[in-house]
């Protein structure tokens, strides 16, 4: 199935990929060394899943604000992926991405286009990606930093992080391969850039037009152009 697809060599990705720092306040993840590992570091408030039928990941588009989806007053958590539709990276990481909801019922699962969204990369320090940021309310705790991107690593991390268990019975499906977020690498082809640019060419030639019109109406300025 298409489970099976061949991700990226591992050393490639971290060859592409450079490994950032931890986002933030964590500092407790060096100093307890084994007492961090088993007390989990970020205590989230888990949502409650009654009456919720799907359980899956929700994608902001262009005008919508990450803020506006954060609860800065809460202490629930959510996990955060900022992606762009024409990264590799971004596109193996997708199906695991998408099965990570089924998972974690109890956490909320956000991703973003970066390309679209280029104050909160730079914010949030998400300049590459694919970046995974885990926020309790509107403050990131945790970043993920392994290069091997699947269900097993992601699910490592969340429990190392907060101490709540997946789901055992979750796999990646077939499902997740197509959607909510897209498994197929897009050509790197910028069609707002494109349309900028035959707008503008449009525009130009509009203008010409016009301003030949306008060169006609004038008297006398025809016969400055004659000489």
């Amino acid at each position: 199935g298409a489970a099976g697809a061949p991700g990226a060599p591992a050393a490639a990705q971290a060859r592409e990929q450079p490994v950032l720092e931890p986002v933030l306040p964590a500092p407790a993840e060096e100093q307890n060394g084994t007492d961090s590992a088993k007390a989990p570091k970020v205590s989230c408030e888990e949502r409650n899943t009654t009456g919720i039928e799907r359980f899956t990941l929700q994608i902001l588009n262009v005008s919508q604000d990450l803020m506006e989806f954060l609860n800065p007053n809460s202490s629930d958590c959510t996990l955060v992926l900022f992606y762009t539709p024409w990264c590799r990276f971004s596109a193996s990481l997708a199906p695991h991405f998408n099965s990570l909801p089924r998972a974690f019922p109890t956490l909320r699962f956000l991703a973003l286009d970066a390309s679209q969204h280029s104050s909160l990369s730079t914010r949030f320090g998400t300049v590459a990606v694919p970046n995974i940021l885990l926020f309790q309310g509107a403050k990131p705790m945790a970043r993920f930093n392994h290069t091997d991107r699947t269900l097993e690593t992601l699910k490592d991390f969340i429990f190392n992080q907060t101490g709540i268990e997946a789901k055992s019975d979750v796999a990646v499906t077939e499902e997740d391969w197509e959607g909510p977020l897209p498994s197929v690498q897009t050509r790197g082809v910028d069609w707002l850039l494109l349309f900028s640019v035959l707008f503008l060419a449009g525009f130009v030639l509009y203008g010409t037009v016009r301003t030949e019109s306008i060169r006609w109406l004038i008297p006398g300025q025809e016969h400055e152009h004659q000489e």
